[in-house]
Order: C-alpha cells, then structure tokens, then sequence
C-alpha cells in the first residue's frame, strides 16, 4: 500500500465546530438533525461521561481482521473520530491497548469501533475515550487487505470520510459534510429552546401541558 500523504490537523474553526457539537451532545444533534445519522446500534462507552466530536477517518477491515487498523495509524490526525468495521459485526478484538496507544500518540480524539476491544482496564487507564460494540478478548488476524478513507455503514447509517460524528454515554449521530452548518444552527436553537423549557418545569409546569398533549388525551386544553 502506498504511504498516505500527511495529513493536517482540524482547523480551529472546524475544532471549535465539533466543540459545540460535542456539548449539544447526541440526542440534541439527532433530533435537530431531523433524526437522521443515528448510529443505531447498542455502544459501550469505556469511559462514562465523555462527550467528544470529530471529523471520521474510516476504517474497513476484513471480516475477523484488523491489519487495515495497523495500517490506518499513519493516517491518524488529531481530533479525528476513527470509526472501524467490518463487512459484519462481529465479536472480534479490532483494537486492544497497543493499537490504541498509536491513536493516542497521533491525537484520535476517540476510536469508534464496531466489533470489540480489548485490554479494557489499559484502555480505560489511557483515557481515550472510546466506543465499542463488544467487548471480547477474541484475537484478529492480520491477513486481509481492506479500506481506509472508504464510506462504511455503521447502525444502518452511512458514514463518509470527514463526516462528524457525535458521541456521548446515549450513543452516537453522524452529520454529514455538507450538513455541518444547517445541523448546528438548528440544534443551537433546539437547545435554547430546552432551556427555556426546563425553567418553566421546574418553576412547576408540565410537559403535558406545555406541549398541548392533554388535549390529545382528554380532548381539552391545560387547566
């Protein structure tokens, strides 16, 4: 395989994008978003309370096979998202701590991997947050040529090199490039909107109301 040319770091303007991204979190981005990118698979997050946004590098491996990871570490910039699969899920290692040592030293603000890791405790100890649909000690080969940069489908949605991806302890959303500004406004505006709302609930009122819901049950408006 060719030697990938370097590649720069998140700009700031973008680094500062995935910023607010990542404190909207990902249900505030899924539902703005028109509730599409949704990641929709069960995610074990090593390490609770993280939030972290980041353009995708993807990696597709082999079936059962992680030498596309290998060779994915010279391609890693910092804060990019690495998302790994495979052509199935599957219950295999991809990623245990020497390869997530890489990722760190290169500045992966967070490895989304869907198959399993590996050395759980390291893993935790480093503190790169990362997010795993198994967790397995099943060791891969290292035989099978894959992609790198590649779209790759991931909980049935489709993500494409230098997408966002958004991930918290509820899961993870992607937006695409091209949907980056439109998704942030809207989902800025959703989250004033929650603010607003959550004083007016804990000033006493009732989401049952507020929303015009009681209607919809008793066929009458609030008290």
């Amino acid at each position: 395989m060719d030697t990938a040319p370097e590649r720069p770091p998140v700009d700031e303007s973008l680094a500062d994008t995935c910023r607010v991204f990542s404190e909207l979190g990902v249900a505030t981005v899924y539902e703005a978003s028109g509730r599409r990118g949704l990641i929709d698979i069960p995610l074990i997050p090593l390490l609770a309370g993280k939030r972290v946004a980041g353009p995708a590098l993807t990696v597709l491996c082999g079936q059962g096979d992680n030498l596309m990871v290998h060779a994915a570490m010279e391609r890693v910039f910092p804060g990019c998202v690495l998302v790994i699969t495979m052509p199935e899920p599957e219950p295999v290692a991809l990623v245990g701590e020497l390869l997530a040592i890489q990722a760190q030293v290169r500045g992966a603000a967070a490895l989304l991997v869907d198959a399993a890791v590996r050395d759980v405790d390291e893993l935790r100890a480093m503190g790169l947050p990362i997010w795993t649909r198994f967790i397995r000690v099943r060791g891969a080969t290292k035989e099978r040529p894959g992609g790198i940069d590649v779209p790759v489908v991931v909980g049935g949605t489709r993500i494409e090199p230098g997408d966002l991806v958004i991930l918290d302890d509820d899961g993870g959303v992607v937006v695409t490039r091209t949907d980056i500004p439109t998704v942030l406004e809207k989902a800025r505006a959703r989250a004033e909107r929650e603010t607003r709302l959550r004083r007016e609930l804990l000033a006493g009122a009732l989401t049952y109301d507020v929303h015009g819901l009681r209607r919809l049950v008793e066929g009458q408006e609030g008290p």
